[in-house]
């Protein structure tokens, strides 16, 4: 794989991402990437560090930069806990103890786990937004009500991308009237 180019591609989905989603500094996204999908092989089957950096690289570089933190999703043999940093957890959210390996987290999560400067593992959060690369169901963590976000940059590597977003729930039945500002 080409390192530059899955960065890059990386790169491109964050700055949508964030437009599309409507996410400012403060904000959290999920992102969940299987590195075996964009490599081309069946998720959970061939993990790859150094796939993990480059797309870690290309997406953390832009929400970093725009003040937007992320959690990252484990794979199922951490019963899908979460990798983010500790200043995340504005409530009382617990923290569990688990460190991700290539076979037991994936190889994204080890990478957010050694670039973050105060890694941290919980097992449930409610983000504002998400990046599913490869299939990982990242949707159990963003806040109610989950829609799809259709992006262009819907690939890395040979991993489908399907982004989501969260809008607050339309309340008050036929005579409501919504603020489209939230939709």
């Amino acid at each position: 794989m080409d390192k530059a180019k899955l960065k890059e591609e990386a790169r491109l989905l964050a700055e949508e991402f964030i437009v599309g989603a409507k996410l400012k500094k403060g904000d959290l996204a999920v992102i969940g990437c299987s590195t075996s999908e964009v490599g081309g092989s069946k998720i959970g089957s061939d993990s790859s560090l150094d796939v993990a950096e480059a797309v870690f690289e290309g997406l953390y570089g832009v929400f970093s930069e725009k003040g937007i933190y992320i959690a990252v999703q484990c794979c199922e043999h951490l019963n899908r806990a979460l990798i983010t940093e500790a200043e995340v957890l504005r409530d009382d959210r617990e923290i569990v103890n688990a460190v991700p390996q290539l076979h037991a987290g994936g190889a994204f999560a080890m990478t957010a786990y050694k670039t973050f400067a105060h890694p941290v593992a919980v097992e449930h959060i409610r983000a504002d937004a998400g990046i599913d690369i490869g299939d990982t169901l990242i949707g159990m963590h963003i806040k109610e009500v989950c829609v799809p976000l259709r992006v262009k940059n819907n690939k890395i590597g040979e991993a489908h991308v399907v982004c989501a977003r969260h809008r607050p729930k339309y309340i008050g039945g036929e005579r409501a009237v919504y603020d489209k500002n939230l939709m």
